[in-house]
């Protein structure tokens, strides 16, 4: 099992509840858009977050941020020690750091004391397609594992011992097998991620088979899912691949529904959307089944605490695999919401 780190309000490791991260996009240097963005994100389930601060300016607008920031907040440094000094002093409950690039022995040395100082964790960052040359000659998982144990090394040579490790690529099976050798040789806090997934639909994909492998094998203690597109579909993407395998430990509620065939007489795509967004916000735990027919649509959504089954000009509303009763498909919707309120 993984070693406990406490970034913030939040604790990763040691068997504690995974911990579902994003990051901002907006310019770190707007502490308002930055705020708003954190906002929303938080709003939707998302535990931590992350920002870059590539700049000065960005550095002196994180300490609005980092106070007024519902959620810890981690400073994403490349290249400059000093920012990650300043984002530090600047109230960052973790910073993101590639040892390698801060520009050396004594520039690593400054950050790990400011980092001690102030009692803040690190996570050493490894990305696939930015390696040291003189790993060059290995397999990339290997590679980047033992990248990963070498900056971890660094920073325990200085006294830092509350790190986080993430090692990601754009490869998912490279992403999988080097997490795996890392869960074997160290007892760091695994963040777990496919970077430059992609797309939506490509980068949800990529990212459910490599996270969700990962901790389906007990592998993982938090998760980013990155996707080019709004950071909020980030987070719900990472809430369902925890709800997939039993993991997420919210509240919420599940939407049941079937693919749809010939039989299908409703439109369940349009009616499941609607009671997704009737349902959003409610901080109950309940299975909510829309089904095309009534062939296999009760018994298959038994378990569900109520569901509709759709017919010709009559659908069955049921409870707890029970029918209620059956109703015109014109009030199916109103019906369906009433029976919701009651749960």
């Amino acid at each position: 099992m993984s070693k406990k780190v406490q970034i913030g309000k939040v604790t990763i490791g040691g068997g504690e509840p995974i911990a579902i991260q994003s990051m901002t996009n907006t310019p770190t240097s707007n502490a308002q858009a930055t705020l708003e963005q954190i906002n929303a994100l938080a709003a939707r389930g998302c535990d931590i977050v992350r920002s870059s601060v590539p700049d000065m300016a960005s550095a002196k607008a994180f300490k609005t941020i980092c106070e007024k920031s519902p959620i810890p907040v981690v400073a994403d440094i490349h290249f400059d020690h000093k920012l990650a000094i300043a984002a530090i002093e600047n109230g960052a409950a973790k910073v993101r750091v590639n040892p390698g690039n801060l520009g050396g022995e004594s520039n690593l040395r400054a950050v790990a004391d400011c980092l001690k100082a102030h009692h803040v964790p690190v996570r050493v960052g490894v990305n696939g397609g930015s390696l040291d040359k003189k790993y060059a000659h290995l397999p990339a998982a290997e590679a980047m594992c033992q990248s990963a144990l070498e900056y971890c090394a660094w920073l325990e040579k200085y006294g830092v011992y509350d790190i986080v490790v993430s090692v990601k690529s754009s490869c998912v099976r490279d992403m999988i097998e080097c997490n795996r050798m890392l869960s074997r040789r160290c007892d760091y806090p695994l963040h777990l991620g496919v970077t430059e997934a992609g797309l939506y639909t490509q980068g949800l994909v990529k990212s459910a088979i490599g996270i969700g492998s990962l901790l389906a094998d007990g592998i993982g203690d938090t998760i980013r899912v990155s996707l080019t597109d709004d950071p909020v579909k980030e987070v719900d993407a990472a809430a369902e691949i925890l709800k997939a395998i039993d993991l997420y430990t919210k509240p919420y509620v599940e939407i049941i529904s079937c693919p749809t065939c010939a039989r299908t007489e409703i439109n369940v795509k349009e009616l499941a959307e609607k009671v997704r967004e009737y349902t959003y916000g409610v901080n109950k735990n309940l299975q909510i089944a829309v089904m095309g027919c009534i062939v296999n649509g009760v018994g298959e959504s038994a378990h569900c605490d109520i569901g509709v089954a759709g017919g010709r000009d009559k659908s069955a509303l049921f409870k707890d695999g029970k029918i209620l009763k059956t109703i015109p498909n014109d009030e199916l919707l109103q019906a369906l919401l009433q029976e919701i309120d009651k749960l």
